[in-house]
């Protein structure tokens, strides 16, 4: 039975949605119904829908005491909303109802495992079952709990779980965890026959035997089987910038060999998920016709207290992304799906780039899908985007350098922050072929094919829709415009 805690939101969400115009969302980026969003929770397929919960504050556009707000959709780019999954009512979520995962249970119903965090700061695994709608916390949780830890591992920093099924039909369940010491942290990994009831197995990975430690805290682990190989991504808080990785918050993916009787894992190569600044906690999906799908909370924790005058709802997930890995890389894509959103497309091809500025007429809109291919560059080259007489979002190419710079510095942002991202990219004889997908609050970009993503949001408004061309050398252009729709 619903508590009074989580009727007062679903009752709160219900009244104030209405009130949000369509235009004032994103055109194919999910945002919280009201309030505030960060992970992204439970991503899954169920009842022949994929489901996808979010960290949830529906009072306010910061964070405050976390729900699970809750959508589905049939094409992961248009999305209905369904009722507030959970809310912190109960002795052991009573400070917040944490990230987590679902699982489908052998009785048919869906089961979410989450994060509850109860008085105290003390964090614990706790478990809800329903029919896709509507769930019941189960009478005996914490299901993972201090108990279940050890000595090392701090109550305090024990979250995040996502688990899955092996072959032989048992289940595995990651975790985050820091010692209490402070001086490392790590993943733990639990067993189950039943996807309830578990047990610790040892301690999955440290950040202390990786070749270069990333971060202070781990979160938000995923782990999966991709083209033959074991992949584990996470999230981590207070990188120090490196060659791989910008500083503050981000994510990482680990490539690595995994021996499921032993429970252990040993990564080989690393490196990072999104070299965009607003890119956290994703999550991944194995959709009924065999595709990887990833997506993340496009959002970063240093600017989230940006917000534009008046809003009614802050944060947004990323598109989902298909996964896959080339020449031992992973390699991300906007979920084909979008394709099918095309239209009215224009094309240039052997555009000749100057000192000027140009514009191509009918390239323009904040709703666009951009192929663009950069051949033959020997200077910068500077595609200003959401740009009007004011504003602009620079994606600069300085290929003496193998670098791709994302700038959003003049897109309207009152603070100064974290606001410029470059990453190392590398030419294929003579051409960077750029994807560059715009909606109304964000830029996302894929570089050559799909080996580099960048993903930042965007603070101008929509009438800020040109798009600009230059290069400071000779430089040809090739491109192609769809509007999305």
């Amino acid at each position: 039975m619903d508590s009074e805690i989580l009727q007062r939101a679903r009752t709160y969400e219900s009244q104030m949605d209405q009130k949000i115009r369509e235009e004032e969302r994103p055109g194919f980026h999910l945002t919280p119904r009201v309030g505030w969003m960060n992970d992204p929770n439970g991503f899954c397929y169920y009842g022949g829908r994929y489901h996808l919960f979010y960290q949830y504050h529906p009072y306010s556009t910061h964070w405050g005491p976390m729900h699970w707000g809750h959508a589905v959709s049939r094409d992961l780019l248009h999305w209905s909303y369904l009722p507030a999954a959970l809310a912190p009512d109960a002795d052991c979520d009573r400070e917040g109802c944490f990230s987590g995962c679902a699982l489908t249970l052998p009785d048919g119903r869906q089961e979410l495992i989450y994060t509850g965090v109860s008085r105290g700061g003390i964090q614990a695994q706790c478990v809800a079952a329903g029919d896709g709608r509507d769930y019941e916390k189960a009478a005996d949780n914490p299901i993972l709990s201090e108990r279940d830890l050890p000595p090392e591992v701090s109550p305090a920093d024990f979250r995040d779980p996502k688990a899955w099924q092996e072959a032989d039909g048992t289940y595995r369940l990651l975790c985050a965890a820091k010692s209490r010491d402070g001086g490392d942290i790590m993943f733990l990994l639990y067993e189950s026959r039943d996807a309830l009831h578990w047990h610790f197995v040892r301690t999955f990975l440290r950040n202390s035997e990786l070749r270069e430690p990333i971060g202070r805290m781990f979160e938000c682990p995923d782990f999966f089987l991709l083209d033959g190989q074991y992949v584990l991504l996470a999230s981590s808080q207070d990188m120090e910038g490196s060659a791989r990785y910008h500083s503050g918050n981000g994510s990482f993916c680990l490539l690595g060999d995994y021996d499921a009787a032993a429970g252990a894992f040993v990564p080989r190569a690393d490196q990072s998920v999104d070299a965009g600044i607003d890119f956290y906690a994703e999550q991944t999906i194995l959709s009924p016709d065999g595709r990887r799908i990833m997506i993340g909370w496009m959002q970063n924790w240093d600017t989230s207290g940006i917000q534009p005058e008046g809003c009614r709802w802050f944060g947004q997930m990323s598109i989902p992304r298909e996964l896959s890995l080339r020449n031992g890389q992973l390699c991300q894509w906007p979920i084909r799906e979008l394709e099918e959103l095309r239209r009215d497309p224009v094309a240039y091809r052997n555009a000749a780039l100057g000192r000027e500025p140009v514009e191509l007429p009918g390239i323009l809109g904040r709703r666009l899908d951009l192929e663009v291919d950069i051949a033959g560059a020997q200077g910068t080259v500077t595609l200003s985007l959401a740009a009007d007489e004011k504003h602009h979002t620079d994606l600069i190419y300085r290929p003496q350098e193998s670098l791709l710079t994302l700038d959003r510095s003049a897109s309207g942002t009152r603070r100064a922050g974290a606001d410029v991202c470059s990453t190392e990219v590398t030419g294929r004889e003579g051409h960077l072929r750029l994807r560059i997908v715009l909606d109304r609050f964000s830029v996302e970009v894929f570089v050559n094919g799909g080996e580099k993503a960048l993903s930042m949001t965007l603070f101008s408004k929509e009438s800020a829709d040109r798009i600009r061309f230059m290069a400071n050398a000779p430089a040809e252009l090739a491109v192609t415009a769809w509007q999305l729709r």
